[in-house]
């Protein structure tokens, strides 16, 4: 009994640390965006309206074939851009994906989506009947979420975090949101290390919890402190950035510079999204 408390202590620590690690390493790491790829090399407003000209398109299109080849398109500018691809397909297709799939997985039954049959079977006494038109509209749903998260994905991981910011900004959108998302941006991280700390120090100092209300109330004291030390620490940062001159607007080093590369770049993606609109309206 003890060495299966064991190894479920520590599967849940491993657990955690691990979602704790892969949070960190979502949020603060350019390592991507510093290297010498094609996207990296492209200015980012030119960079960003094609990925949106590209996200609208995926949205918009209703075959999942088109979508697949704007995926493709999305894969290949991943190896030009020098990102392995075993860490964009680990990023992009183990969590919203695979849940968008649960929860498409009832319109592939008849019982949802009628139409004409394409595999029944029998689960407790139930006769269950796939249906073409559910497994097609499935299949354009997955399509879609696994084509748009990866384009917003790989745009974050070509694109410095204050060069997207100031470009959100160029574009018109409010100062308030800009630097909302600047402060969660960076308070991921911090709190991040902050439970990965407060769980090392617990771990350190009190060991297995045995009893079930102790370990309730070594939670909630936690959850107490983490709160008031988050609290404690956005006045204080708040107070840093304002005596340091910060007004709300990302303030960069370097300036954005148009250069011929760019305004080719951005026709091919326009006249890709054109061709793809027009080959969908004539399927």
């Amino acid at each position: 009994m003890s060495n299966a408390l064991h190894k479920k202590r520590d599967f849940i620590e491993r657990s955690m640390l691990s979602a704790l690690a892969f949070l960190k390493d979502a949020t603060l790491s350019e390592e991507c965006a510093n290297r010498k790829g094609f996207l990296q090399s492209l200015d980012p407003r030119f960079k960003t309206i094609s990925f949106l000209a590209f996200l609208v398109t995926a949205v918009s299109l209703k075959s999942a074939v088109l979508i697949g080849s704007l995926y493709g398109l999305c894969l290949l500018l991943v190896f030009f851009s020098r990102i392995p691809l075993n860490y964009f397909l680990t990023r992009t297709l183990l969590f919203i994906p695979l849940f968008s799939l649960c929860i498409v997985l009832p319109t592939l039954f008849s019982m949802v989506t009628p139409g004409e049959p394409v595999w029944s079977f029998h689960v407790l006494g139930i006769n269950a009947i796939i249906t073409r038109p559910g497994v097609d509209g499935a299949l354009l749903f997955v399509v879609r979420i696994a084509t748009s998260v990866s384009l917003v994905v790989l745009l974050s991981l070509t694109t410095r975090h204050s060069e997207l910011l100031k470009v959100l900004r160029l574009f018109g959108v409010p100062q308030l949101f800009v630097l909302t998302v600047s402060m969660c941006y960076r308070y991921l991280y911090l709190f991040a290390t902050m439970v990965e700390n407060i769980f090392t120090a617990l771990k350190s100092r009190v060991g297995m919890v045995s009893r079930h209300q102790h370990g309730q109330n070594i939670v909630a004291w936690n959850i107490a402190n983490t709160w008031n030390r988050t609290t404690q620490m956005s006045e204080e940062v708040y107070m840093a950035m304002l005596s340091r001159g910060y007004t709300g607007e990302p303030q960069l080093l370097s300036e954005f510079h148009a250069t011929l590369k760019d305004w080719f770049w951005l026709l091919c993606a326009l006249i890709i999204c054109a061709g793809l609109f027009y080959r969908g309206h004539t399927l």
